[in-house]
């Protein structure tokens, strides 16, 4: 069936979401605002990342699971990027704690390059007077919770840390670095019709948001298990009624994509575009119809979609299988 691709902007639309609702049920609760993480913008404690096994610094591309081509150290640690950094001129905003959770990766003399353009490469010095590596002008950090080479668990945390390219760009983030999200509906085996995003990622709603809040509901920690679809002010969308987008401002001053009025996230245990693991975990998070609804709960759909499987792949996840997350 041919389907349209439409490309509308969140703030043109917002004021539409008062003819939504097809959904049936209870969707509702009172927000309920996780804590922020400790330590400011990185959070969490240093678990990884030993020093390097020599003074040699070098950047490699290579191929991560459920990233794609990413940048590497010279131990095979994948190096990220942080959004509220900037570019031009290149700068670092994540020192303290921050530093802690990200270690930057430091210059050590001149910088070995593998399949990177040696022109893209460079230094910032931070303000504690050590020389940062960056790439297209992004600083590039590490991740303490990655513990060997080929992880890449800091994909997505906070909304604001990337895995980077070979150009300084967000891997696997080629639609949002344009500017653009693009989401549509698509059909998961065992669920049935769901949204997901440029990347073919499973979007989820959280029923502790509200629709007229027009907030938030998960911070903190809790977006770092859940990340929110960010956007710059544009989003295409194939098999979705425009009539449903919209746009909320969350705490920290970013625009998370709505649709049907809830906010929509994508789920950090999901690895590969068909998961659906976050589906129905601790009870408040479900996967998001195009219609808007939560999984289920719109009558033209229900009758077709099939209970989710109870364990492995797009199953559903008791609070156990969610690490004890408590969003």
């Amino acid at each position: 069936m041919l389907r349209t691709r439409i490309a509308v902007s969140v703030a043109a639309v917002a004021a539409g979401l008062a003819v939504l609702t097809a959904c049936s049920g209870a969707e509702t609760a009172q927000p309920v605002v996780a804590p922020a993480a400790a330590g400011g913008t990185g959070g969490g404690q240093q678990l990884g990342n030993a020093a390097p096994a020599s003074n040699e610094s070098k950047l490699v591309v290579a191929d991560v699971a459920s990233v794609g081509q990413v940048l590497t150290d010279q131990n095979g640690m994948t190096l990220y990027r942080f959004d509220k950094d900037t570019a031009k001129p290149p700068k670092s905003n994540c020192d303290g704690d921050c530093a802690k959770a990200w270690p930057p990766m430091l210059a050590t003399g001149d910088v070995q390059v593998q399949g990177v353009d040696k022109s893209l490469v460079g230094k910032v010095t931070r303000t504690d007077g050590t020389e940062q590596i960056t790439v297209g002008g992004w600083a590039l950090y590490r991740y303490a919770k990655d513990t060997k080479a080929g992880d890449a668990t800091g994909q997505g945390v906070s909304g604001a840390w990337y895995a980077a390219n070979a150009k300084g760009g967000k891997a696997g983030q080629a639609a949002t670095e344009a500017g653009v999200v693009k989401l549509s509906a698509t059909k998961i085996d065992g669920l049935g019709d769901a949204i997901t995003d440029q990347n073919g990622m499973t979007l989820y709603l959280f029923t502790k948001d509200t629709k007229k809040a027009k907030t938030s509901a998960c911070n903190g920690d809790c977006q770092k298990t859940w990340p929110p679809v960010l956007s710059n002010g544009k989003v295409e969308l194939q098999g979705i009624d425009s009539k449903l987008l919209g746009s909320i401002k969350r705490a920290d001053g970013t625009e998370q994509v709505t649709i049907g009025g809830w906010p929509v996230y994508t789920f950090s245990k999901d690895l590969k575009p068909g998961d659906a693991n976050g589906m129905g975990v601790n009870g408040t998070w479900f996967v998001i119809e195009p219609a808007g609804c939560k999984l289920g709960t719109n009558p033209a759909t229900a009758a077709t979609s099939q209970a989710p499987a109870s364990s492995g792949g797009t199953g559903s996840s008791s609070s156990s299988d969610s690490g004890g997350y408590s969003y």
